[in-house]
């Protein structure tokens, strides 16, 4: 949430907040709003996707922090979207603010993006350091605050929420708290911060009662929106209160709404009188401020109060203690999910693309720096996610009467982008104005084979506009269902995963086992995007892998992964490394982008994000790859700026060298997952350009016709060196 205009009005007055040193305590951590903060507050890349290893660094170095002045981080996540949607308003809006902000920066001006992948890599490195945490159902605010009270101890965010919460240990605001400037004895080490507490703000008010600070923050207006009568309460209000002379106001006019407002309410000894008064100006009737009442604005104001009135017991205090599931996780939409699922969930290792669709069939899907005037980069991992909702929304026939979702099972028998009216430019999908309507959820489910079918409403760009499409959910080949997940075997659900992805497990072999999934989705994404991503595009890409795994391998205490018929020689290696490295496009060059291969590599990270997803609710079949080290912007864009300057990719990785065979190992897997293992079951949707005719006609061997010729010819001249080598 949020209080419009509350945060610029407490931080701008040093009464509110007192200078503390922060050490030896419990933190409750807002980590959202933290990876925020990191992420803009210390400038890292937004023009070329991200640089997600520079990232990790700074949030290492963070919890590096907190530990050398003993404070225990406890880190809680929002989760998909409040049920009621209260919120989903705002969240449209900011999602139309997002597409015009990544346009901007997509053309050298200023915005604010957050690459796709930060979240993944934030529970990343705090699952590596042991960090714990937990992902709420929806919002995380309310629990947040319950959790602080219980533990007393404050809470680390940056949302304006918490000067209305009543916390007894305060709140820590990110903005001041200064944990790259530790001070203090080594045993002493402590972080300087500023805490705010209600009871600051209450006193410069002549001790207002702290009851009446949710009232405040329902009549300016949250998130959640405000009454439409409240501009009219505070045109009464602004009249009165500076009628009376201001007696509160230390002898000066109100500088904003905000301390007029409070000025106001500081006059009422308690909540019910303040609403009394509300309904006299507003309702027109002195006694109609009945906390019960129907429609009056006082009524509305007291409901919307209650989403700041937390409890003295925390349901969370249990999860961090023993790792049981909390009772509101429980009784939310997700306690149809199974319990694998829901631990999970709870994990933080089910995303919210998994829980929106599920409990609420919708999935925003968040903007990225690509070309505005393409389709946008998700559509090229569509098939992905309708494998993910088709497994989260269909039943098993069994169960076709019983619990959430609808539709019938069905054939996995490819992409629906294209059938009906055309989007144009390549988007594919049912537009908002197409006549297919939602299945009621709740209602009965037919059998395989007859014609029934789920949608998903998702958010995404068309142009420079949140457009709304329907997208099928369409269940796997082997119908694996929902609840017969956690039954099915590791092999059943790799083949679910990698049939999905169009790749045969074969391919694959040759690949470090952390690094298949990426390989797999790699493969996927040079045979859906849209533009074919070219061939120095796709080598760049894979030596941005190479220098992740010699970074990573070359970590202080690093578990070196490696394949065993490579031959291991690290320190041979460190001269690779540092010729990769110098390629990065530095600050100074940010100024414009390479439009073209951002779109590209936009879309691989949607694929990418998709797939972590689809391997998630598959229980993870394949082992996830470190995100951190496995796309860094700045580097990708510079190894391709590199080779289009003339410069071959040999020359920065010497013949024998480790660097050198992985590269080949990466390289020639991609080109064997490229071609699709099984195009009856998960086609792919993607036009041919200039021909106005569909690639990958059902039932198409591998290796016939022009599909085969197209893949082939992309690739020749790319393992021509390798081959030759060899």
């Amino acid at each position: 949430m949020g209080v419009h205009g509350l945060t610029t009005y407490v931080e701008s007055n040093r009464n509110f907040l007192q200078d503390v040193r922060f050490r030896d305590s419990r933190l409750v951590i807002d980590g959202c709003s933290l990876y925020f903060r990191l992420y803009f507050h210390h400038g890292l890349d937004q023009q070329h996707g991200g640089d997600y290893d520079a990232f990790a660094c700074l949030l290492t170095q963070f919890l590096s922090a907190l530990e050398a002045c003993n404070i225990q981080p406890y880190v809680v996540l929002d989760g998909g979207m409040d049920p009621s949607d209260k919120k989903f308003a705002t969240l449209r809006q900011r999602l139309q603010s997002k597409i015009r902000e990544a346009d901007c920066i997509s053309h050298g001006r200023n915005g604010s993006v957050l690459p796709i992948l930060i979240g993944k890599v934030f529970i990343q490195v705090l699952a590596q350091r042991g960090i714990p945490l937990i992902q709420c159902p929806a919002e995380a605010d309310w629990e947040i605050a319950c959790l602080a009270r219980h533990w007393n101890c404050p809470v680390l965010t940056n949302d304006s929420d918490f000067y209305i919460f009543d916390l007894p240990a305060g709140y820590l605001p990110l903005r001041f708290f200064q944990w790259s400037n530790l001070n203090g004895k080594a045993s002493q080490r402590y972080i300087p911060s500023r805490c705010y507490i209600t009871n600051n703000l209450c006193r410069w008010f002549g001790g207002m009662n702290r009851e009446l600070l949710p009232l405040c923050a329902v009549i300016i207006g949250n998130d959640y929106g405000a009454p439409k009568e409240a501009e009219t309460l505070i045109a009464h209000i602004d009249v009165s209160t500076l009628g009376r002379g201001n007696a509160r106001g230390r002898g000066r006019a109100p500088a904003s709404r905000i301390e007029c407002l409070l000025i106001w309410l500081s006059s009422f000894p308690s909540v019910t009188e303040a609403l009394a008064e509300v309904s006299r100006l507003i309702d027109g009737e002195a006694g109609a401020g009945k906390r019960g009442q129907k429609g009056g604005l006082s009524s509305q104001l007291w409901a919307a109060m209650q989403e700041y009135n937390i409890k003295a017991h925390s349901s969370l205090a249990s999860w961090f203690s023993g790792g049981a599931l909390p009772p509101r996780e429980k009784a939310s939409g997700l306690a149809q999910l199974p319990e694998c699922l829901s631990l999970a969930a709870a994990q933080g290792q089910l995303p919210p693309l998994a829980l929106n669709a599920f409990v609420m069939q919708r999935a925003l899907l968040s903007p990225q720096v690509e070309n505005s005037k393409l389709a946008s980069s998700h559509c090229s991992s569509r098939a992905i996610r309708q494998a993910v909702y088709g497994i989260l929304l269909h039943k098993a026939p069994n169960t076709a009467s019983q619990g959430q979702g609808t539709g019938a099972q069905v054939q996995m028998q490819g992409v629906r982008g294209g059938r009906g009216r055309g989007r144009g430019r390549g988007q594919e999908g049912l537009n908002e104005g197409a006549a297919i309507k939602h299945i009621a959820k709740g209602a009965p489910v037919q059998s395989h084979g007859f014609s029934s079918s789920v949608f998903v409403e998702e958010y995404d760009r068309l142009d420079l506009n949140l457009k709304t499409n329907q997208v099928e959910a369409i269940i796997p080949r082997n119908q694996i269902h929902l609840h017969g997940l956690s039954q099915a075997s590791a092999a059943v659900r790799l083949g679910v995963l990698l049939e999905v992805l169009g790749v045969k497990q074969s391919a694959l072999a040759p690949v470090p086992l952390h690094l298949q999934l990426a390989v797999a989705v790699t493969g996927f994404w040079v045979r859906e995007a849209i533009p074919t991503p070219s061939q120095p595009m796709l080598q760049a890409l894979v030596l941005g892998m190479i220098y992740g795994e010699l970074a990573s391998n070359n970590q202080p205490g690093a578990t070196r992964r490696t394949p065993v018929a490579l031959q291991l020689n690290w320190a041979a290696e460190g001269s690779v490394l540092s010729a990769l490295d110098r390629q990065r496009v530095r600050p100074g060059e940010r100024r414009g982008v390479d439009l073209g291969a951002a779109h590209c590599f936009s879309q691989w990270q949607s694929c990418l994000w998709s797939a972590l997803c689809l391997n998630q609710l598959l229980l993870m079949p394949l082992p996830e790859p470190n995100v951190s080290w496995l796309f860094s912007g700045t580097l990708v864009h510079g190894l391709l700026k590199c080779q289009k300057a003339g410069w071959p990719v040999d020359s920065l990785l010497p013949g024998g060298s480790l660097s050198g065979q992985l590269c080949s190992c990466l390289l020639n897997a991609v080109r064997d997952c490229s071609f699709k293992a099984n195009p009856s079951c998960l086609g792919s949707g993607k036009k041919k350009r200039g021909r106005g005719r569909r690639r990958g006609g059902r039932g198409q061997p591998r290796g016939g016709g022009r599909v085969s010729e197209e893949i082939n010819n992309r690739f020749a001249l790319l393992m021509s060196e390798e081959e030759s080598d060899d």
